[in-house]
């Protein structure tokens, strides 16, 4: 394991601060995006009014969003289904299959997609390993659910020793 594969391309403070345009700028095209205290707070299902101005915005720029997340299939299409995003569930990060399947899925050039994500250790590992870039979001709240604080606690060494090496990850507001 390298330090490396586990440092984003971008940081930014939420999915919510990614526009079109900025997008667009670095050549994306299609975003990849986690559930879980990504795009949605883990233990509020039914999202925000800010998301669906968010994902109304990409689809009106033509840039199509899909959740890639581990969670299973019922979650997945219950927290998703009222904004009719299509989704990838049980994707297996930090493996490369829900990414992968995606892709796949609708043809996408790896070099015009990202992942967006609040984990080091599962969104951010996986872009590695799926050869596209990453974006590394704040988790929308401080808690998490309990087969995700194992995951935290690996992702705080990893964190500090990416500090210590690189210095700390600055959370822009957009890319």
């Amino acid at each position: 394991m390298s330090i490396e594969d586990y440092i984003p391309t971008f940081a930014v403070e939420a999915v919510y601060d990614l526009k079109p345009e900025s997008l667009r700028k670095h050549g994306i095209s299609a975003v990849l995006v986690d559930l879980d205290n990504t795009l949605i707070a883990w233990n509020n299902p039914d999202g925000t009014p800010e998301l669906r101005e968010w994902l109304d915005e990409m689809t009106e720029a033509d840039i199509p969003v899909v959740v890639v997340s581990n969670n299973k299939f019922d979650r997945v299409q219950r927290a998703v289904e009222p904004f009719h995003v299509d989704f990838v569930s049980r994707a297996m990060k930090p493996f490369t299959r829900g990414i992968n399947k995606a892709i796949e899925r609708y043809g996408f050039d790896r070099k015009e997609v990202v992942m967006v994500g609040d984990q080091l250790m599962t969104d951010i590992r996986a872009s590695h390993r799926a050869g596209i870039r990453s974006i590394l979001v704040k988790p929308l709240v401080t808690s998490d659910a309990w087969n995700t604080k194992f995951n935290r606690a690996r992702e705080r060494r990893v964190m500090n020793s990416i500090i210590q090496k690189y210095g700390k990850i600055e959370y822009c507001k957009e890319i």
